[in-house]
C-alpha cells in the first residue's frame, strides 16, 4: 500500500509540475535571430569602452547565456557548422550546411516555422549563399557549393530576404536559358536592387533585395550608409503586414552581422568597431519591435569568436589613475572559446546557463512551438536506418 502511494504522489508531483511549467511558457509568436559573425565578448566590449560606457543596444538585453561553438569534427568551428548548430538543432562537420556529418538532411527553425504557417526573412551584410544565411535554408556538404545553395534557395519559402549574391542567383536561371527577371517574378518575388533606398522596397508580399555579387561594403567606408538597420526595419515592416494580411502565425526573421567576421580576420581594431555598432544599430530596431508588438523575442549571439581579441592593459602599475589599454590579437582565425547570448522580449528569461549552440536552437524552436527535440530528433534517427 505504501508503494502504490509513493508511486501515486510521484505522479501526482510530475503533473503539477508538468502542468506548471506548461503555464509558466511564456507565448512567443515571432523570434528574431540576430547573430554577429564571429563576435566574442571583447568586441562587444571594444564598443562600451570606446562609447565611454554610454549604454548599447547589448546593455538593454534582460537576460544572458553562453554557447560553446564546437563542432562534430573540430574544437574551432567554422561558419557552415555553427549556423547549422544555431539553425538547426544539430552538430556537424565544418563546412557542411543542413545536414548531420552522415549527409542526414535536418530542417531548420526558419523551414520548421515556414511548413507551419509562419513568414520567414534573412538579412544579411554578406552574400545570401554565405554560410550563416544559408544554414537556414540549404543542405549541402560544402558551403563552397554556391548554386546548388541558390537552387535551395528558390525552393525556400522564405518571404523577405536581402543582401548580396546576385552573380549565383543570375547563373543558377540563366544557366537553363531562362530570363532571371521573369522567373524571379513567377516566385512571387519582387526584385529590390538599390541598397541606398531601401524604404523604397515594398512592404508587403515576397521581398529579394539583392544588392552586388558578393559582400557588402564594409562599415567603415560610409559606402553602406545604415543598411542593416535599415533592411532589419523593412524586413520587419513586411513580415508583420505578411502576417496580419496573409493570417499568419507569426515570424522568424534571422538578422545577421555578416562583415564582424572579416574584420576580425584582418585584425582590425576600427573596421571590428565599425561592424559591430552598425549591428547594434540593428539590434535597436529589433528591441523597439519588440517593445512594440509582444510575443516577440530577440535573440543576440555569435556563431563564433575571430581573432583571439583581448583588451590588455598598457601597463602594470595599477596604483595609476589610468594605465591605458590596448587591443591585442591571439590568432586570425577563429578561436574555441564560448561567445554570449543576449536575450530581449517575451520569453528572455527561459533560456539560462551554459549550453551547447545546438542546445539554443532547441529551445527557441520549442518556445515558437515547431520543434520537439525528443520528437525531432527520432525522426531524423529512424531517417538513417
Amino acid at each position: 500500500m505504501r508503494k502504490i502511494l509513493l508511486l501515486l504522489m510521484i505522479s501526482l508531483t510530475l503533473s503539477i509540475n508538468a502542468e506548471a511549467k506548461h503555464k509558466k511558457q511564456p507565448k512567443v509568436n515571432n523570434i528574431i535571430y540576430m547573430i554577429g559573425d564571429g563576435m566574442g565578448l571583447c568586441h562587444v566590449s571594444m564598443m562600451q569602452l570606446e562609447g565611454k560606457y554610454a549604454p548599447t543596444a547589448f546593455d538593454k538585453a534582460q537576460n544572458i547565456a553562453l554557447i560553446k561553438t564546437h563542432s562534430s569534427n573540430n574544437r574551432v568551428t567554422d561558419s557552415a557548422a555553427a549556423g547549422t548548430a544555431l539553425a538547426c538543432g544539430y552538430k556537424t562537420n565544418n563546412s557542411t550546411l543542413g545536414q548531420t556529418p552522415d549527409g542526414t538532411h535536418v530542417e531548420s527553425i526558419m523551414a520548421k516555422a515556414e511548413k507551419q504557417n509562419y513568414a520567414s526573412g534573412l538579412v544579411v551584410t554578406c552574400y545570401l549563399q554565405h554560410a550563416t544565411p544559408a544554414a537556414f535554408y540549404a543542405h549541402v556538404k560544402s558551403r563552397g557549393e554556391n548554386d546548388e545553395i541558390t537552387k535551395w534557395f528558390y525552393k525556400s519559402d522564405i518571404d523577405v530576404a536581402f543582401g548580396g549574391g546576385m552573380k549565383y542567383f543570375k547563373r543558377v536561371i540563366e544557366n537553363e536559358n531562362k530570363d532571371f527577371n521573369k522567373e524571379i517574378a513567377k516566385m512571387g518575388y519582387t526584385l529590390h536592387t538599390d541598397m541606398k533606398d531601401i524604404k523604397s522596397a515594398p512592404s508587403e508580399g515576397k521581398v529579394l533585395g539583392v544588392y552586388g555579387d558578393g559582400y557588402l561594403p564594409y562599415a567603415r567606408t560610409g559606402e553602406r550608409d545604415n543598411y542593416l538597420a535599415e533592411a532589419t526595419a523593412k524586413s520587419l515592416e513586411i513580415l508583420t503586414n505578411n502576417v496580419k494580411n496573409q493570417k499568419k502565425k507569426g515570424f522568424v526573421l534571422m538578422v545577421e552581422g555578416s562583415l564582424i567576421d572579416g574584420e576580425s580576420h584582418s585584425r582590425n581594431p576600427e573596421g571590428i568597431l565599425a561592424e559591430t555598432r552598425d549591428f547594434a544599430n540593428a539590434i535597436d530596431v529589433a528591441m523597439k519591435y519588440a517593445d512594440n508588438h509582444p510575443g516577440t523575442l530577440v535573440v543576440i549571439c555569435a556563431d563564433h569568436e575571430t581573432g583571439g581579441l583581448s583588451i590588455p592593459s598598457n601597463k602594470t602599475d595599477f596604483t595609476l589613475p589610468e594605465s591605458g589599454i590596448g587591443y591585442a590579437f591571439g590568432t586570425s582565425s577563429h578561436t574555441a572559446t564560448m561567445v554570449p547570448v543576449y536575450l530581449y522580449g517575451t520569453g528572455a528569461e527561459a533560456i539560462n546557463g551554459i549550453m551547447e549552440n545546438s542546445d539554443l536552437s532547441w529551445e527557441l524552436q520549442e518556445l515558437l512551438g515547431v520543434g520537439n527535440r525528443a520528437k525531432d530528433t527520432a525522426a531524423t534517427e529512424a531517417q538513417k536506418k
